[in-house]
């Protein structure tokens, strides 16, 4: 057990890949993060009286102005390091139906990326890994779409 300065329920986010696909291309959503200004996806802590998806819709809002269906069946987890602990990040697609003019956080950039653009601006590696799995998913959404 490590003694952690944040209450330990901070440890528990859920996240968004936000996608899109337009003329076959599928483009995911970052934004940048408050300190570093690093491009993330949007994420946070799962708040107590949601459901780890619906705090990640809610995070996709707050952070980063949008709203959309959220792929309920596929989900991935990855960790990182913060606050002197691990967190542990759920990670849900959402294809994004509309971008807001006002939102929250809006003093956060927010971009559309092709996927690879995407995974070069992206740190985490299990991210990454992750990224690239969500473009199959997403490509497969595209041809349900299209039939």
């Amino acid at each position: 057990y490590i003694m952690t300065k944040k209450p330990e329920n901070w440890y528990f986010q859920s996240a968004v890949i936000p996608f899109k696909t337009s003329k076959g291309k599928t483009e995911i959503l970052l934004i940048r993060s408050r300190k570093d200004k690093k491009w993330i996806i949007p994420k946070g802590i799962i708040e107590n009286s949601l459901t780890a998806a619906q705090s990640a819709v809610k995070e996709a809002y707050e952070e980063a102005g949008i709203q959309g269906n959220l792929l309920n069946d596929k989900m991935w987890n990855y960790k990182y390091s913060k606050w002197e602990g691990i967190c542990q990040v759920k990670v849900y697609l959402l294809e994004v139906t509309e971008m807001l003019k006002t939102w929250p956080e809006n003093f956060r950039k927010r971009r559309w990326f092709t996927i690879d653009k995407a995974l070069e601006k992206i740190s985490n590696k299990d991210l990454k890994l992750i990224i690239a799995e969500a473009e199959e998913i997403c490509n497969s959404q595209l041809s349900l779409i299209s039939k």
